[in-house]
């Protein structure tokens, strides 16, 4: 859905900030956009798994284009685009499980604007590999946008549908963080090498979730009570409507950092509307319009992270569960058990893509679990 406040990661740069500083492990991305920057062409395709910082990079690639500066990071207008609250950077967001055609006909539409305050705006388009039958609706309007329109396109992969568009972009890899380098970057942000090492392998390779997790010191015990799930079933649905419930607790506290960053999130952006406002002359009921506008697309897209935040910890918690299953497949009187358990948390973790309601996911999976 269109909106001005998108689901990217803010960046409050402090003084003398490099303005790609979100976007560590990605030199050569990073060279390519800085390139680009200085002489810009109407589409910009990145592609790259989850995790790989192509949020993060949009939004710096979109503050070096509006930047009057070059590409500052101090400068306001770099501050406003790197803390989502610049009307010249407008973000597409999916609704549903793809891109839908009016959500593509309402980038037509965007597209067409002329800028709020400079000579030019840039348009992001999110999960753009589930573009699906908006394809063509939107493949004129990339192909031939006004000239103050730069497209920048965020997609995972490329599937057959994104082809011809992806065709008419310029187009930067952005490669997949080795759990290594993960650990390597949470050391140099100060973690302490040995949980750096277990946070990377928890995040699956993604920086993101791995600065999340760092700041988060209930992580070890939700782990701790995922392992030992295979031990507390006793084949009665009591245990496991308790157990279900418990794991729904604890889906609900892992958002507690990330609760913390939205609040420091919310006073930034009142800091940033206010300044703004003084610069732009705006006073009274139009400043207080523009802040809570800012303030609800900033909270839309806090729901979205927490629901992708439970999402991504429920998805540990199996892991660490089929983990704790795969140790029981050493011994033989047990194995064909453990191996059905370790399918059906598989299954579980697939279902997940059709958002199904945690609390009956678990109670289904627990009662298919071995309890010996």
């Amino acid at each position: 859905m269109p909106g001005a406040a998108p689901d990217l990661p803010v960046v409050a740069p402090a003084a003398g900030a490099e303005l790609f500083a979100a976007v560590p492990g990605q030199p050569e991305a990073v060279a390519a956009l800085r390139a680009a920057a200085a002489r810009p062409v109407h589409a910009y395709l990145l592609v790259g798994p989850q995790g790989t910082g192509k949020a993060a990079a949009a939004r710096a690639f979109a503050a070096a284009l509006l930047c009057p500066a070059g590409g500052d990071a101090t400068c306001e207008v770099c501050r406003r685009v790197l803390t989502g609250v610049h009307p010249d950077v407008v973000v597409v967001e999916r609704e549903g499980p793809s891109i839908s055609v009016d959500a593509a006909r309402a980038v037509s539409r965007l597209a067409a604007r002329s800028p709020v305050e400079g000579r030019r705006k840039v348009l992001v388009l999110a999960d753009f590999h589930l573009v699906r039958d908006a394809g063509p609706a939107l493949l004129k309007t990339i192909e031939e946008p006004p000239e103050s329109t730069v497209f920048v396109v965020l997609a995972e992969l490329v599937p057959p549908e994104l082809v011809t568009i992806a065709s008419r972009c310029v187009r930067i890899e952005l490669r997949p963080l080795s759990t290594s380098t993960v650990a390597q970057l949470l050391v140099a942000e100060g973690v302490d090498p040995v949980r750096a090492a277990e946070l990377a392998g928890a995040s699956g390779g993604r920086l993101d979730r791995a600065r999340l997790l760092a700041a988060d010191p209930e992580l070890e015990r939700r782990r701790q009570t995922w392992r030992s799930l295979p031990g507390r079933l006793d084949g009665t649905g009591a245990t496991v409507a308790t157990i279900a419930d418990e794991l729904v607790g604890l889906l609900d506290s892992s958002v507690g950092p990330l609760a913390a960053r939205h609040a420091a999130e919310k006073a930034e952006l009142e800091a940033l509307s206010a300044r703004a406002a003084a610069v732009n002359g705006k006073v009274g009921r139009s400043a207080r319009g523009d802040l809570a506008a800012g303030v609800k697309e900033l909270e839309e897209r806090h729901r979205r992270e927490v629901r992708r935040q439970r999402t991504d910890e429920l998805r540990m918690g199996l892991a660490v569960l089929a983990g704790a299953y795969q140790e029981r497949l050493a011994d033989p009187s047990g194995r064909a058990a453990a191996v059905a358990a370790v399918q059906a948390v598989d299954e579980t973790g697939r279902s997940l893509a059709r958002n199904p309601g945690e609390l009956l996911a678990l109670q289904a999976l627990l009662t298919r679990l071995d309890h010996r």
